[in-house]
């Protein structure tokens, strides 16, 4: 009787293990797509990620270099003022998208310009997203400002 106990219970364990072990590769599998990891433009430059990938940019957009195309085509640089990523841009900027201001884009990188879907900038005067705030601090770029 003490066997069948305690066979029952290996049992009992080895299918919880099994079926955590499928629930942790299905969330897995299900959030592949819904990650994309953040890059500064000096990261870009040192290796520059595959064109297939989707990821996050940040840094500030360089003075002067906006460029308003046709069709709503937008091309400006970015930098961290360690290293500086062309971008372009298909659609409306946010109000607040200007030089000298910090900006994340999502999208990919391809043949030496990333290709940006969606433009995020600063909501308020003051406001920098972390990670650009991060990646100018390791640049030795970022100034603080009196609040």
């Amino acid at each position: 009787m003490k066997t069948l106990k305690k066979q029952r219970r290996i049992q009992v364990v080895a299918v919880a293990a099994i079926a955590l072990t499928l629930a942790t590769a299905l969330i897995g599998y299900a959030m592949r797509d819904g990650i994309n990891f953040f890059r500064s433009p000096s990261q870009v430059a040192e290796e520059a990620p595959d064109s297939s990938e989707v990821f996050r940019l940040g840094g500030l957009v360089e003075t002067g270099s906006i460029q308003r195309g046709e069709n709503g085509v937008i091309r400006f640089v970015v930098t961290d003022g360690g290293a500086s990523v062309p971008v372009m841009f298909n659609g409306v900027v946010p109000d607040l998208f200007a030089e000298d201001q910090g900006m994340i884009g999502t999208g990919r990188y391809v043949n030496g310009v990333f290709e940006a879907s969606e433009i995020l900038a600063k909501h308020d005067e003051t406001y920098m997203p972390k990670e650009v705030v991060d990646a100018l601090k390791e640049q030795g770029v970022y100034k603080e400002t009196d609040s």
